[in-house]
């Protein structure tokens, strides 16, 4: 049936005064929302508000072995966590059925599918011979030259069947992809794909056509790996004698070593990334940076210039790589710039999920939890660093690094210079950072050595760190309280640390 020779598919310009830009995202609940899909839910989430339209969320949940409602749910999380709100939904496919099987019978009636009687172990065979044979191993077309008696009879008997499509045996499909750009793909390429399986649930293909028709989809912004199967579904349009939506297939992500980024890359889910301590507005700053551009330099951009300038004419067919540690810079540059009070109440969450937030924070220590958190945050990278690394800010219990111990304490003479340094800070009368360091450098210079021998062991004793915030400063803020019994702790365990660390 040689219905159709040749289609071509444009993109439309959409009249924004008549009609909405409409874009969706439908992930699939078999897993966590990863990198991939969560950058694509961005990219699709920066159109539609970018154009003034609707974003619309779709869950493709007919994969009843696989698919979960905690699973839902997870991706629901992940969503909300990076901030991505949706106008539509969320819509559930297998909620949808019926639609699927009545459109899949208007192409049987309208001779553009037929049924297909061959079981899983038929169709395995015939491909493992064709590849034996060098052909392509696809389907051969049997079921669609069967007559139409000997069809009608295998129906009439029940015979468990899937549908599928009638792919034109001569000629090609061809459309222009806002980022891959001119796509063309002969028939003869295009084996007659699967609509319906045997169990009456629909494939990828015939479910995203009804759906996207139904939800009048404008635009179709997706990983590049659907590419290929642009062509079969632009079929299904044409068969139905409906537009296709504008398509636009994104960059894939890779891990460092330039392969499909995985588990071994480490985390890929975006709640790994919400639980290690980063923060949303960073977390889709950098997304948004994996396979776009803004024309220009800059990197640091808030939500509302990337809403501003993202164009999908600035998606590159680059696939992008995802790099943990420019991650971390982008966490770190927000931790340092964001208003204070807009990452306390992280701050907050992170402190109370470790066991250290204590209510005086939020009341008659708050004076004292700002100066603190003002005082980390620039050398922080992850909310978890004030939980792990800063822990000593927040309670009296801490470890001893050991790489801080083997660093700093290793001359022997500290232990007696500690206790002088001790001595002299209990008679400080006004602490402040100005008298602390002049008792600090008052004890360097009677022993005739240099300062940053004693400021290095009083940091180790104070935070258990070979790095933190300015020495004085820290002092100062941990107060007399504080610093006084710390020092005392250190002097007494000073050579049992020292031995350990040899």
């Amino acid at each position: 049936m040689q219905w159709f020779a040749y289609y071509e598919a444009r993109p439309r310009v959409t009249n924004m005064t008549e009609n909405k830009v409409r874009v969706r995202f439908a992930p699939s609940p078999t897993g966590f929302l990863h990198v991939g899909g969560a950058r694509t839910a961005l990219f699709n989430w920066l159109f539609a508000r970018n154009q003034g339209g609707v974003f619309i969320l779709r869950i493709e949940d007919t994969d009843a072995d696989r698919s979960r409602p905690e699973l839902v749910e997870a991706v629901l999380d992940g969503l909300r966590w990076l901030g991505l709100d949706w106008d539509e939904g969320p819509y559930f496919q297998s909620q949808r059925l019926e639609s699927y099987h009545a459109l899949a019978e208007r192409l049987r009636a309208a001779g553009h599918a037929y049924p297909c009687f061959c079981t899983p172990e038929e169709l395995k065979q015939r491909r493992e011979q064709a590849q034996k044979a060098g052909r392509p191993p696809k389907y051969d077309g049997r079921c669609r030259r069967l007559a139409s008696e000997e069809v009608a009879a295998r129906l009439e008997r029940g015979e468990r069947h899937a549908l599928r499509f009638v792919v034109p045996e001569e000629g090609r499909t061809a459309f222009d992809d806002l980022v891959a750009g001119r796509v063309e793909v002969a028939h003869e390429e295009i084996e007659d794909f699967v609509l319906l399986r045997s169990d009456r649930q629909p494939t990828y293909h015939l479910g995203v056509v009804a759906d996207d028709l139904d939800m009048r989809i404008t635009h179709v912004i997706r990983g590049a790996d659907h590419l290929s199967n642009t062509p079969k579904q632009i079929l299904i349009y044409q068969a139905l004698d409906r537009p296709a939506p504008t398509f636009a297939h994104v960059p894939l992500i890779l891990g460092s070593d330039r392969t499909r980024l995985s588990k071994r890359h480490g985390a890929t889910s975006v709640t790994a990334y919400a639980e290690e301590g980063f923060l949303p507005e960073a977390f889709r700053n950098f997304l948004a940076l994996l396979g776009w551009s803004p024309g220009d330099d800059s990197q640091l951009l808030r939500t509302e210039e990337l809403t501003r300038r993202f164009s999908l004419q600035q998606v590159s067919r680059s696939n992008a790589v995802f790099d943990r540690q420019k991650l971390e810079w982008f966490n770190a540059e927000y931790l340092r710039s964001e208003p204070l009070e807009k990452i306390l109440p992280d701050i907050e969450k992170e402190l109370r999920r470790a066991g250290l937030w204590r209510d005086g924070f939020a009341a008659e220590e708050r004076e004292w939890f700002v100066a603190a958190v003002e005082l980390l945050r620039p050398r922080v990278r992850l909310l978890r660093d004030f939980s792990t690394w800063a822990r000593a800010f927040f309670a009296e219990e801490f470890d001893y690094d050991p790489a801080a111990v083997k660093k700093f304490l290793k001359d022997e003479r500290l232990a007696g210079f500690l206790s002088e340094e001790l001595q002299a800070l209990e008679k400080v009368s006004d602490w402040t950072h100005d008298e602390i360091e002049k008792a600090v450098r008052g004890v360097a210079e009677k022993n005739g050595v240099k300062a940053g021998l004693l400021i290095n062991a009083t940091r180790v004793a104070l935070t258990g760190q070979a790095v933190a915030p300015p020495l004085f400063n820290t002092m100062e803020l941990l107060g007399r309280r504080r610093v006084l019994p710390r020092l005392a702790r250190l002097i007494e365990r000073f050579a049992d640390l020292t031995a350990a660390s040899r």
